[in-house]
């Protein structure tokens, strides 16, 4: 018979294990010594201690799961639980019950970071949603459409929530998306129709510009292109391939026409330069007749540089007032002359110039009359009275004395 503080080995083989709950048998052993007998059973204890062991440090160490821990732990307690080793098994149960407890706070601590993830995985994907609804109005298609992309990634790293909360959230986003799609979709189809519509406009603006290139009526013809100019900025883009080829048919039209025109207005005003130099030499020979000396000859001189003016073309705007005015100037004056010399030599003017003053000449000394007697008579207020009579008569005379002498005294 062979003993140990934990086991021993009756005659007949039997090995046992002491334990709180008295001996327990552990197995038969019939193949040697007792001592071999319990050496090899304590080897086996030997085993479960590193066993427990590696799965402590596993637990202590690695992500092992709690299931799989738990596992391991049922596995090796079974084991024990058989008592098919000698050794202090009850240390081991000990060990086995503290790797439970922290396998559950394990677990419990996993469970609680998986809640905590659960939520902020929640709070997160609400923002998402949040944020993807806000865009579905947007009208920055571009932006938008680039953000609601980037969304779509930032949801795919997040974790799922339970089946209910995750699809009803992923329902709201996936809707803000076709929302945003649907109008972004509804924006550019209009936005197409509008362009072709522009291009339809600006290709009849062409055709006309184009029909308007050779016209030489070129007053009507650059309002008309100011007037299709407006028409072209208020017709709106066309679709890029043409907008950029009609805009080159539309101002080449345009420049012809205008290039054509300066050609012509350069011409032009290039003789009218020329005209307004003859002009000005008439003005100057025109001015030489005055003053009027000899009415008959200035009336023929001036008419001979008359037509010589009429003969010229036209002179540049903004210097014909001042060339013509001088032409007019002297023109007055021969009128003013004429008229003079009318008044002068008309017989039925001269009478009644000369009766007027004949008239005019009587009162006044009738006047003078009056004064004197009344100053003989010490009547002087009617005296002064008379005397301020007398003063607008004698102007009255005296002016018609003037214009007699117009007509030769």
């Amino acid at each position: 018979m062979s003993s140990d503080p934990w086991g021993r080995v009756d005659e007949t083989g039997t090995v046992y294990v002491r334990t709180a709950d008295g001996e327990q048998v552990v197995g038969s052993w019939q193949a040697g010594t007792p001592e071999e007998a319990l050496a090899y059973f304590e080897r086996k204890y030997e085993g479960l201690v590193v066993e427990i062991g590696l799965l402590e440090k596993r637990v202590k160490t690695t992500d092992l799961s709690a299931k799989d821990a738990q596992a391991a732990i049922d596995h090796i307690r079974e084991q024990v639980d058989a008592h098919h080793a000698v050794g202090d098994l009850a240390a081991l149960k000990e060990r086995l019950d503290k790797l439970v407890e922290t396998v559950d706070a394990r677990r419990e601590e996993r469970k609680q970071q998986r809640a905590k993830q659960s939520d902020e995985a929640r709070h997160a994907k609400e923002e998402l949603v949040a944020e993807a609804e806000q865009l579905a109005q947007s009208d920055q298609w571009r932006a938008a459409g680039e953000r609601l992309r980037a969304l779509v990634d930032t949801w795919k790293g997040l974790p799922r929530l339970d089946r209910k909360s995750d699809d009803e959230l992923w329902h709201r986003f996936s809707h803000a998306r076709s929302a945003f799609s649907k109008r972004r979709k509804a924006h550019f189809a209009s936005l197409d129709a509008q362009r072709e519509e522009a291009r339809r406009t600006k290709e009849r603006l062409v055709a006309e510009a184009e029909s308007l290139s050779g016209s030489t009526d070129w007053g009507p013809t650059a309002a008309r292109y100011r007037e299709l100019m407006t028409e072209w900025k208020a017709a709106g883009r066309a679709q890029r391939e043409h907008e950029d080829d009609l805009w080159n048919r539309f101002r080449g039209a345009q420049d012809v026409f205008f290039a054509a025109r300066s050609s012509v207005f350069a011409e032009r005003d290039a003789e009218q330069s020329e005209n307004l130099k003859l002009k000005e030499e008439l003005a100057e020979e025109a001015e030489k007749i005055l003053p009027v000396t000899d009415l008959k000859a200035a009336r023929a001189a001036f008419r001979s540089v008359n037509e010589r003016w009429e003969a010229i073309g036209h002179v540049p705007r903004d210097a014909r007032p001042k060339v013509e005015g001088r032409m007019h100037a002297v023109e007055r004056a021969i009128q003013e002359a004429e008229e003079a010399e009318w008044r002068r030599t008309n017989p039925e003017a001269r009478a009644r110039a000369a009766g007027l003053t004949g008239q005019l000449q009587a009162a006044v000394d009738k006047l003078r009359s009056q004064i004197e007697q009344a100053r003989a008579q010490g009547n002087n207020a009617r005296a002064d009275k008379l005397e301020r009579e007398l003063e607008g008569r004698q102007a009255l005379l005296d002016q018609a004395l003037k214009g007699l002498q117009e007509f030769g005294g």
